[in-house]
């Protein structure tokens, strides 16, 4: 994945912002206690996936501050989610967070939410060396049939020997 460099992540981060506050279909939630933010979730309404259109509100990476936790944030932020699918007339809410994340997917497991699809993600050079790497010999091969009825060959020719 990318890493941002210096000073460019606050710069996303506002781009993201401010886009979804010029956007009907995406919502930034955070939540705070005593003045300080606890949390927060990106909304988005969507589809499931390209091949599947019924429309879904996305929550995309709910995350609660860890001084905040165990304090319902996590269930305010999922309430948020429900509110934007019922205002939307949206019939399904999906939760994404990272794959290593034990805690987020046990929380979304909790709310209902139940496993989908698994999206897998690795750089273009990286699966194109597993291609290149898996690619049969270029050489010409006999077919299978050819080899086995060289063997048996083989084998009569011992055994009559």
């Amino acid at each position: 994945m990318r890493r941002p460099v210096s000073g460019t992540h606050t710069d996303e981060m506002a781009q993201i912002i401010e886009s979804a506050a010029a956007s009907d279909e995406d919502r930034i939630v955070v939540a705070e206690i005593d003045g300080e933010v606890a949390g927060g979730v990106f909304l988005r309404v969507s589809v499931l996936s390209p091949i599947n259109l019924d429309p879904v509100v996305q929550a995309i990476s709910p995350h609660v501050d860890p001084r905040f936790r165990r304090r319902g944030i996590g269930r305010a932020l999922m309430e948020c989610a429900v509110q934007y699918a019922e205002e939307h007339g949206v019939a399904h809410v999906a939760g994404a967070s990272l794959s290593n994340s034990r805690d987020a997917h046990r929380f979304l497991a909790r709310m209902a939410l139940a496993p989908q699809a698994v999206l897998r993600v690795a750089p273009t050079h990286v699966v194109r060396a597993k291609l290149t790497g898996r690619r049969p010999a270029s050489r010409a091969r006999q077919p299978l049939g050819q080899v086995l009825a060289q063997r048996r060959s083989m084998r009569h020719q011992r055994e009559s020997v």
